[in-house]
């Protein structure tokens, strides 16, 4: 099918279609991400039949979606791994152990907020935070009787203003990339966003975590024992956490990172662990630890990793990116965005066209890359003939497309995160502060005119004789 075949009309139709059963399926009716999105690729094959196109035609788009979602997949699968060794090696309930005794209830929150966010900006993965710093903050916050969405707000918050704030995150380096801008001036030009997101985030979670005063130290002082009684407890155990930081500081990517600190935090479950064989350790890396501590709430928090476990994930990931890759494919997402782009008379409607492209791909597509690339590539013409520099749309990437695909229950970073910390996306979302204001920055900017780099008078000048830009030019 020819995406000029297509008309607006009809693109519309179909996506809100498909955002009606994912949304009312997932959110509505709290089922699996993963029924509602298997009945909108069958409503989106159904649609592409009906209009003529072979089943050729509707493989290469699926095999298109996921081809892109290879490299993730990948690296979620290690850590599963890794959140296994890492438990069976004594790390995350050596972390667990010294978050008791070095962290108040009171600054409990905007504590793990900033952590996150420094663990986040040295590594630059959102991902790798939660999987593990993040894991031991949760066990912490819980124990703590603190609600768990609101813990989880904090953990995904700060992970994702650290991979934000981060020169080795992909997403900085790729935004960067698909508008043609230095990757330092780009990361100059998303502060206007970032940093008062991030202090407006940090006095939220220091608001909210007044009301906690006074820690049940009764249960802080069992689980301590449970983990002291059961798992070995040492200043050793954080050599993996070291290792991590070590190979982003050599900018080792991110699978032989993975793979480097799945082979050491094992070998090291063999001191930490009586009598583990090397059929025992192979079941915790593929099934994950089951602990058995004399505390049930223990067990609960930290029972869990594994490959298996994340095969759930895998499989909603591989149907999301199924269902993007046929949308793309027949040129839906690109019949909605090319309109946004076109008869833009202002830089503030600018930013808002992008900043809405980019939402509503991470929406239909569910995947983050395609979040920054698909709205660049349609709105890097209309934002130079607006007068802007490209890093200003660099910034609305991030905005729109980067730190909010953690938000989209279906998305690759919701799946994830949620299925990580055991705390459904639609809970956590509300307390995720940094990714819900970076667009309400960027819209402000736009409007404003603050902080917004212009390219120079001349090519400015064709918005006020208010000529429409068009991303075709």
């Amino acid at each position: 099918m020819a995406e000029k075949d297509l008309k607006l009309g009809e693109s519309i139709i179909i996506l809100a279609i498909v955002l009606a059963v994912m949304g009312i399926g997932v959110i509505g009716l709290g089922l699996s991400p993963q029924v509602p999105v298997l009945l909108a690729i069958t409503i989106t094959i159904f649609w592409a039949k009906i209009k003529g196109d072979d089943w050729n035609d509707i493989n290469a788009g699926i095999i298109d979606g996921i081809e892109k979602g290879i490299i993730p997949i990948v690296i979620f699968i290690l850590i599963g791994a890794m959140i296994s060794t890492w438990i069976a090696a004594g790390t995350i309930p050596t972390l667990m152990v010294i978050g008791f005794k070095a962290i108040s209830a009171q600054w409990f929150l905007p504590t793990v907020f900033l952590v996150c966010a420094l663990v986040g900006a040295a590594v630059g993965s959102c991902f790798t935070v939660v999987s593990t710093v993040g894991i031991a903050f949760f066990g912490i916050g819980i124990t703590m009787n603190f609600n768990p969405a609101l813990v989880a707000g904090a953990i995904i918050a700060g992970g994702i203003f650290g991979d934000k704030s981060s020169p080795l995150s992909e997403n900085n380096n790729l935004a960067a990339a698909v508008v043609d801008t230095d990757l330092f001036d780009h990361m100059k030009t998303i502060l206007w966003s970032t940093i008062p997101a991030a202090t407006i985030s940090t006095i939220a979670f220091a608001i909210l975590g007044m009301g906690h005063n006074h820690a049940d130290m009764v249960k802080i002082n069992t689980t301590v024992a449970a983990l002291t009684g059961d798992f070995h407890i040492s200043w050793i155990t954080l050599l993996p956490v070291i290792l991590v930081f070590v190979c982003a500081f050599f900018k080792m990517a991110a699978i032989p990172t993975m793979l480097l600190n799945i082979f050491v935090s094992a070998g090291m479950m063999f001191f930490n662990t009586p009598n583990l064989n090397f059929t025992k350790a192979s079941l915790i890396i593929t099934n994950g630890y089951i602990a058995k501590t004399a505390n049930k709430e223990v067990n609960l928090l930290l029972s869990r990793g594994g490959i298996v476990s994340m095969m759930p994930t895998v499989a909603l990931i591989v149907l999301t990116l199924s269902l993007g890759g046929l949308l793309v494919h027949f040129g839906l997402i690109h019949a909605v965005m090319t309109p946004l782009s076109a008869k833009l008379n202002s830089q503030g409607k600018l930013v808002t066209a992008a900043l809405l492209a980019c939402i509503g791909v991470n929406v239909f597509v569910g995947e983050q890359f395609l979040s920054i690339i698909l709205p660049g590539r349609a709105f890097k013409n209309a934002f130079n003939k607006g007068g802007l520099k490209s890093s200003a749309l660099g910034r609305v990437l991030e905005d729109g497309g980067n730190v909010l695909n953690y938000l989209v229950p279906w998305g690759v970073g919701g799946v994830f995160l949620a299925n990580t910390l055991g705390v459904p996306t639609i809970s956590y979302l509300p307390f995720v502060f940094f990714s819900l204001l970076c667009p309400v920055f960027s819209l402000i900017s736009g409007f404003t005119g603050i902080g917004l780099k212009k390219a120079d008078s001349s090519a400015s000048s064709s918005l006020k004789n208010a000529k429409p830009v068009s991303s075709n030019d």
